[in-house]
């Protein structure tokens, strides 16, 4: 079949799908969907590690993997092997009264037409509680098979009452290979007219999202001999993965404060940079700061607080680009400095004794207004070094604070050894 040179489809092809009449052409991601499970790439072993999908009347599942890897792709697959109907909603465009819309017409053709209904919601983890509940009746029933997808994980983003009436189907990121493959299968099948050396450069840089890389199939064929550099400009600003509700959002801010707890500027501002580029909210990023330099500096170094604290002022004030200079700056600081998570210990024990014990009972001599009788307090002002031994508690308790030997704690250290003879106040 000819085609017009760098031209991405064939005449026949427009044609068929409406462009000659000036209507838009569907993107090549939706348009190269498998329609046959031996198509689908990347998940040999899913009817291995899930036997119950091979049955035509498969449970409902919640189908769990990074975008890109085929969630909707499979539901299609699994209605068309079901024969049952197959309706779709997303969760970020319908709210409940849309969805029982659409429930109520899937009852309807069970009820006619006798016929089993699919119902697969799109990033289901985007379902608040009330709209998660709507679901339960219906599933409980069996009024229709639900297939959910997300990005998230469901043990996390769904309730436990749906979730416990779901099986979960993990679809696992796809490999360079996987993508060179499905990038190879849709050339073919399109006429596509691409160096196969392309191909790899496209997958190496998609991140494991296919549609990312279909995507930027497509462009690339539009352009006439692109290079390999045109390539990777073409792919890497669009493959560069950040979710900020997501799983991502929270392994790379859990990456920023290991970073900085290990005392490494250097990997901590990389994963400052790939939230900023994100578009990550900076004052999220700044109040994170703040809570670190009490969590893991500490008493350490007594000025970190400061330092966070007005960064996240500043930056609730400025606003970006500028507002990156100042993280930089809080974040170069508290990966740097001394740290210690001795008071964070301290308040977690103390906390966990008074949870497991009655009412904690305040010594007659502290009270504010000591009963009759009452042993008098001690002002520890009217001695010398402003210190007095006396009991502040009833009964022994642990010691809880224990100071670090890091920075200014050092001394905090030896001033509590030198006035009670140990580590706090321990009687």
């Amino acid at each position: 079949m000819e085609k017009t040179q760098n031209t991405l489809f064939d005449t026949t092809l427009n044609d068929e799908l409406g462009t000659s009449k000036g209507q838009a052409l569907p993107p090549l991601a939706h348009k190269s969907r498998p329609t046959l499970m031996a198509e689908f790439i990347g998940h040999e072993r899913i009817f291995e590690d899930y036997p119950f999908l091979k049955r035509p009347n498969f449970p409902s599942i919640v189908l769990f993997g990074p975008s890109g890897t085929g969630k909707t792709t499979l539901a299609r697959l699994l209605a068309s092997q079901s024969s049952k109907e197959f309706y779709t909603f997303n969760a970020v465009l319908g709210g409940v009264a849309d969805l029982k819309k659409l429930i109520n017409s899937a009852e309807e053709v069970k009820k006619y037409h006798r016929k089993e209904a699919i119902i697969f919601v799109d990033e289901i983890h985007r379902f608040n509680k009330s709209q998660q509940d709507a679901l339960l009746p219906y599933i409980e029933e069996g009024a229709f098979t639900l297939i959910g997808a997300t990005t998230e994980n469901p043990r996390v983003s769904i309730n436990k009452a749906l979730l416990s009436r779901l099986h979960i189907v993990e679809l696992k990121e796809l490999t360079s290979e996987n993508i060179t493959e499905i990038l190879k299968q849709v050339a073919h099948k399109f006429e596509l007219t691409i160096e196969k050396a392309h191909l790899g450069t496209i997958a190496m840089y998609a991140g494991g999202d296919a549609r990312v890389a279909l995507n930027t199939l497509e462009e690339a064929t539009r352009l006439n001999q692109p290079s390999k550099e045109e390539i990777k400009k073409l792919i890497i600003e669009n493959a560069r993965a950040y979710d900020k509700g997501g799983n991502r959002h929270y392994d790379v801010i859990s990456a920023f404060i290991k970073s900085m707890r290990g005392s490494d500027p250097q990997s901590a501002l990389l994963w400052l940079a790939v939230m900023i580029d994100g578009g990550e909210d900076p004052v999220f990023i700044a109040r994170r700061l703040v809570i670190f330099a009490s969590e893991d500096v500490g008493n350490a170094d007594p000025t970190a607080l400061t330092l966070a604290t007005s960064a996240l002022i500043a930056i609730s004030q400025i606003g970006m680009p500028e507002a990156r200079i100042i993280l930089a700056q809080a974040t170069t600081y508290l990966a740097s400095t001394y740290k210690s998570n001795a008071a964070y210990l301290a308040i977690d024990e103390a906390l966990a004794l008074v949870r497991a014990q009655a009412t904690t009972v305040v010594p007659d001599h502290l009270k504010n207004y000591p009963p009759p009788g009452a042993k008098p307090y001690l002002y520890p002002h009217n001695f010398d070094q402003h210190f007095v031994k006396q009991h502040y508690t009833e009964g022994s308790i642990p010691a809880f604070y224990r100071p670090s030997n890091q920075g200014k704690e050092e001394a905090l250290s030896k001033r509590l050894e030198a006035l009670w003879g140990k580590i706090g106040p321990k009687k």
